[in-house]
């Protein structure tokens, strides 16, 4: 054997990349094919989806699974099952956590000549995954639709004036492809907003399916209550008759709707003026707003307490108040008419009374130190009791002749000596110089 390999090297070689060539340009075409190799490759993730008519979808031609024009597997195979087409989709490993249970699938052409592909709708995430193996139902599914269907749907007449319509836009069209394109570049403004529209419409086609569901519920219960509905008819028959009687009045009513609607764009302007005044006011209430509770909370004991009293003495008391109230009534009302010139009077006596008897700083004690005592500044009303005492003491002395003053007179041991010496000798001047002598009284100088 070794002889022969050795012998014949050459040709084995030769041999041998041969086969290797064989080998790596049938791995490529095989992988081109998507074919998938065992123990190399993951197995694919399989779901089912069922269709009403499955045709030209063929396994193993390339058909792919698409998601928003993405690939993320391939068609594997077709069965049928109860008249339905049951085909397998055979997703990439990676996608195994896309699908959900509410998900949809449309069969489409990806070209004219029905080179077929299964677009998906993975579904919301709000519906739990589908597991391995799951079904998409016949419900949740759309077939493609052929133009033979379309045309076997219409009469021979429908059909043939659709085909003169067909055959007169391809005459029409001959030659004038720019003005096509013209005329679709003039479109795209329109078809951009259109997939705008449909972008929303397709985020909103929870709310559009309930919108249908609860319009189909609403139209069963109308149609379970027809008495109803015929009493409702008849009902608004008679009220857009009444209406109809006040035709006038309805008229002078919409005359002056736009004159009312005036005032209150005025009203609301004015309201907004007051809106954006009040915000600052607003915002600073707020703090006292939240604590409203607790206040209401630390209050309501207390007015536990004081309702009784309230209801049962109060409340009594302002109902026999009442009469004394209105009685009471003109009398304030002239009270207040004086009250002006009442309170100016009461004002100057209290001024006169306030200069008669005021005495600031009141009475102090008296230290002994005559340079240490303040000043006493006493009122009018005080000098006028001490002129009065002090006149009452004066004429306090009388005999049989009537009452006459006191006096003291005083001078000094000189002015004496001088009167006993000018003064003609009487007892009375005897009697001084005998005190003058007293060197006691009048010490020698």
């Amino acid at each position: 054997m070794r002889k022969a390999v050795v012998t014949y090297r050459r040709e084995f070689i030769a041999l041998v990349l041969l086969f290797g060539a064989g080998a790596l340009i049938g791995g490529f075409i095989l992988k081109n094919q998507r074919l998938r190799f065992p123990l190399v490759e993951e197995a694919p993730f399989q779901l089912k989806a069922e269709f009403s008519d499955a045709q030209a979808v063929v396994p193993g031609q390339g058909q792919t699974v698409r998601v928003a024009g993405m690939r993320v597997g391939d068609i594997g195979k077709v069965e049928l099952d109860n008249g339905k087409a049951v085909v397998t989709l055979d997703l990439d490993p990676e996608f195994d956590d896309l699908v959900h249970t509410d998900a949809g699938a449309l069969l489409r052409p990806r070209t004219g000549l029905k080179d077929m592909f299964v677009e998906l709708d993975p579904g919301s995430k709000k519906a739990p995954l589908m597991k391995k193996g799951g079904v998409i139902t016949v419900e949740n599914t759309a077939p493609d639709i052929d133009a033979d269907e379309i045309l076997s749907a219409l009469d021979s007449d429908t059909r043939a004036y659709l085909k003169l319509l067909i055959t007169g836009v391809g005459k029409g069209l001959k030659g004038r492809s720019n003005d096509l394109r013209e005329v679709f570049r003039r479109l795209q403004p329109l078809h951009r907003d259109l997939a705008r529209l449909n972008g929303a419409i397709a985020e909103r086609r929870e709310n559009l399916a309930r919108l249908v569901h609860n319009y189909g519920e609403t139209i069963t219960t109308l149609a379970k209550r027809d008495k109803e509905l015929t009493s409702l008819v008849r009902d608004s028959r008679t009220a857009f008759g009444a209406i109809a009687s006040e035709d006038e009045g309805v008229s002078e009513a919409v005359r002056r709707l736009p004159s009312t609607l005036a005032r209150v764009e005025g009203a609301l302007r004015n309201i907004d003026v007051v809106g954006q005044e009040a915000k600052p006011t607003f915002d600073a209430l707020r703090p006292v707003v939240r604590e409203l509770e607790r206040a209401n909370a630390a209050v309501e004991p207390f007015a536990r307490e004081a309702e009784p009293i309230v209801r049962e003495r109060i409340r009594p008391f302002v109902r026999s108040a009442r009469p004394i109230v209105r009685d009471l009534l003109p009398a304030a009302r002239n009270l207040e008419k004086a009250s002006p010139d009442l309170r100016e009077s009461f004002y100057e006596l209290n001024r006169f009374f306030n200069m008669a008897a005021y005495n600031p700083g009141g009475r102090e004690g008296l230290s002994g130190d005559a340079s240490k005592d303040r000043v006493r500044d006493e009122g009018y009303l005080f000098w006028l009791a001490w002129t009065a005492h002090n006149s009452n003491s004066i004429f306090s002395t009388s005999d049989a002749q009537g009452p006459f003053r006191r006096a003291i007179v005083l001078a000094t041991c000189d002015t004496y000596q001088a009167l006993a010496t000018a003064e003609p000798a009487t007892e009375l001047i005897t009697g001084i110089g005998n005190l003058l002598s007293d060197t006691r009284l009048c010490p020698p100088s």
